[in-house]
């Protein structure tokens, strides 16, 4: 009798102990809970040496415009922990997520889609969507692209409704490669491929069916938007063979400047119409 006695006392502590952890695990926001995939969420992701701060100005104007009525910041760490900062509204519209990867001048663009799979999977994980918009600016693209070709074959991933490609340098950029400002063919292929841009061939053999895409870049007069040449940045056209429907937008003058493109209204105006309307 002594004995089980004894047991039961042992046990009480860990019982007490359960229930103070219980009681401290707090529940995800019913915000979060009635999702269940009914929202599209936008992705973000800056460029070379850039941060969130590059995207503030796009999301911005896109919540005064009424688009959207949530903005939340996930930075991706080196070693591909996410921290998810920001207010999650009970009544979510057209959520917006900016991406910021503390490793923001890594070339190894294998790296940089993993950073961009992790910060996906983080922030599904804790919305519950199953469909996405990728906006990505420069490097940013590269992201996305390897990203799709590293991980988009995995059926967790979240299906990509819509792309937006801003100053893209899919085939080299301007002073590093001999081949960024290679001529095109009709379908978009250029004459004279990159060594990154013969990885990217094996977008047309990958590329999800049914994603809508916008190309955007800048034309400051000299066919290139001073960083990246037009050619290059519209050399997207041929490896995205299996796209729903892709168009192009010519941002000139100083406003499609490589860094101006994602401070500029026009640009704003034509992400919130493409994406949301």
């Amino acid at each position: 009798m002594k004995t089980r006695i004894s047991n039961i006392l042992k046990i009480i502590p860990l019982l007490l102990a359960a229930l103070l952890l219980a009681s401290c695990q707090k529940p995800l926001p019913k915000s979060v809970k009635a999702r269940q995939s009914k929202e599209t969420v936008t992705f973000f992701f800056h460029g070379y040496g850039s941060s969130i701060n590059a995207e503030k100005h796009m999301a911005e104007a896109a919540r005064k415009a009424g688009k959207t009525n949530e903005v939340l910041m996930a930075t991706v760490g080196w070693g591909g922990s996410v921290k998810l900062r920001g207010k999650i509204q009970d009544k979510p519209k057209n959520p917006v997520i900016l991406v910021g990867f503390q490793d923001n001048d890594n070339p190894d663009y294998h790296r940089d889609g993993w950073y961009a799979y992790k910060a996906i999977k983080t922030v599904q994980k804790k919305l519950g969507f199953e469909k996405m918009n990728l906006v990505g600016h420069s490097m940013g693209n590269m992201a996305i692209c390897y990203m799709i070709m590293d991980d988009g074959g995995k059926k967790s991933l979240p299906v990509i409704e819509k792309q937006v490609s801003i100053a893209g340098h899919y085939n080299g950029i301007k002073g590093y490669s001999a081949n960024s400002d290679s001529p095109l063919t009709a379908s978009g292929k250029p004459e004279h491929m990159d060594a990154t841009y013969k990885d990217l061939l094996y977008l047309r053999q990958v590329y999800p069916k049914g994603v809508a895409v916008l190309n955007i870049y800048g034309d400051t007069g000299n066919g290139s938007d001073e960083r990246v040449y037009n050619n290059s940045s519209r050399s997207l056209k041929y490896l995205l063979v299996n796209a729903k429907s892709y168009q192009e937008l010519r941002i000139k003058g100083q406003g499609g400047q490589h860094s101006q493109l994602h401070e500029n209204a026009r640009v704003d105006r034509a992400l919130q119409k493409f994406l949301w309307n």
